[in-house]
């Protein structure tokens, strides 16, 4: 991934969370981790099929990171 691509790419998921702190580190797969800081949030991937481009954001959470909900903080 072209480092103008990575910097249009972060700007953007920066924007859409409204969090400043989000960095993408290219890694020699081609792939980038998308970081908050320093901890690791998920990966990103460049698809580029038949002419056209995307990048999907994949991010894991674990059950064990997940706090206990209350079921009247939940919000619809």
């Amino acid at each position: 991934m072209k480092r103008s691509e990575l910097l249009r790419v972060e700007k953007y998921l920066r924007g859409k969370f409204g969090n400043n702190a989000i960095a993408l580190k290219e890694q020699n797969d081609g792939s980038c981790e998308v970081l908050i800081g320093d901890e690791f949030i998920g990966v990103l991937f460049r698809d580029e099929e038949d002419g056209e481009l995307s990048y999907a954001f994949h991010m894991a959470i674990l059950e064990m990171d997940l706090d206990e909900a209350d079921s009247d903080s939940i919000q619809r």
